[in-house]
């Protein structure tokens, strides 16, 4: 169907003569990174959108949840939940955390205070709320939660730059919140991320730590490190919050589609996200049941792969099953049954600057003619094409 791949990611880029014009300014300053101009105009901006009082850019996310638990001090447990990106979980390994891994809500893919309160164990130092897809967990209701156990709450928001609550904008929950700029969200400076929080005194600990760059008052802190964003990196993060509202109107009007061609569809059902009023439409996550759809969801990848459409798993398989915390926490393998459903079912849909309304709506048609065809499909799979018999083992995975 596409002579081209359509991924799965964002992919918004300026024009090569905006790019141009923004490196050309670096190079005649000849200034190049340690928390130069451009940082400094993009943190002031970022802070004004995010209605925020600090917002501290890094290198990426990961290195981001890092610095937020080391600036925090946090030592024993950190309670995660089991379905979210793997760097979550290794960002507070790092920090020499050990880990208590929570189920998430079936309908909503998002921790919740009632998840995390059936995971407890003991005394938890800290937990990290992720917010997924767009969406949200119930950030007031976890900060609740963590106050009544005298514990840290600070949040993942990599995949909700943009995003709002009733309670307002994603930015301002717990003690911090983290957001990543890789080139597959909506603002992307090409790689990087910032930490958002009204904690005057965590944000300056955090500069401290970033690097002997951009500090404003001198801080005692457990280390140093280089996680200090780049001038270039800063510089297309400026372009790309230019372009944020009609890249996000993009996203809307691909997700219409979407939902308009796959509306009852049998088996197939569009993720929500979740407790917000505002979205950046960045993700459309989809749930596969193989007996009402008639495939599962991993024979229905390799039929969009071989249409050239790069749908993917996301979040798979979950934390607890990989490598290493398989093996580190096999106490959580057989009990995230949440987890371990979603994980199964889980689709990713391309949006973003490589798809077109028009890709949308044949991505949809493509999907209803695999249910409809789902026996051939099968039949094919089984017999790897060709008519021999794949073996069983492999079968069963289809």
């Amino acid at each position: 169907m596409f002579a081209t791949n359509l991924p799965v990611g964002q992919l918004y880029f300026p024009s090569w003569e905006r790019y141009e014009d923004g490196m050309r300014s670096i190079f005649e300053r000849e200034y190049y990174t340690n928390h130069g101009p451009v940082v400094q105009e993009l943190e002031a901006r970022l802070e004004d959108l995010l209605g925020t009082r600090n917002a501290v850019t890094v290198s990426n996310a990961t290195v981001g949840l890092y610095l937020v638990a080391k600036a925090l001090g946090l030592a024993g447990k950190v309670m995660v939940p089991a379905f979210t990106f793997i760097a979550t979980a290794q960002a507070m390994s790092w920090a020499g955390l050990d880990l208590v891994f929570c189920d998430v809500d079936p309908d909503t893919h998002q921790i919740s205070s009632l998840t995390a309160d059936r995971a407890l164990e003991g005394d938890v130092t800290a937990a990290v709320g992720v917010n997924l897809w767009g969406g949200s967990c119930d950030p007031s209701s976890l900060e609740a939660w963590a106050q009544q156990r005298n514990c840290e709450l600070f949040f993942d928001s990599a995949q909700a730059f943009g995003c709002a609550t009733e309670k307002g904008p994603i930015g301002r929950f717990g003690r911090a919140e983290v957001f990543s700029f890789h080139a597959t969200k909506i603002v992307s400076a090409t790689e990087g991320g910032c930490i958002a929080t009204d904690d005057d005194d965590l944000a300056e600990r955090i500069r401290n730590m970033r690097s002997n760059y951009g500090i404003r008052d001198a801080r005692t802190v457990p280390l140093i490190i280089n996680a200090r964003m780049s001038e270039g990196q800063a510089a297309v993060a400026l372009m790309s919050l230019d372009d944020v509202d009609r890249n996000r109107s993009h996203n809307e009007r691909l997700q219409r589609v979407y939902r308009d061609g796959l509306a009852g569809l049998p088996g197939f059902k569009i993720v929500d996200p979740a407790s917000v009023i505002t979205t950046n439409g960045q993700y459309l996550v989809c749930e596969v049941e193989i007996d009402e759809f008639g495939l599962s969801r991993d024979a229905l990848l390799r039929v969009l792969k071989s249409e050239g459409v790069s749908a993917r798993r996301y979040c798979f398989p979950g934390v607890h099953r990989s490598m290493p915390y398989s093996t580190t926490h096999p106490q959580y393998r057989e009990t995230l049954r949440s987890t371990d459903a979603i994980c199964a079912k889980v689709l990713q849909l391309p949006v973003g600057s490589r798809v077109s309304a028009d890709d949308a709506a044949r991505v949809a048609e493509l999907l209803r003619d695999a249910h409809a065809q789902a026996p051939a499909i099968r039949s094919a799979l089984r017999t790897g094409g060709s008519g021999a018999v794949v073996p069983t083992d492999r079968r069963q995975a289809l």
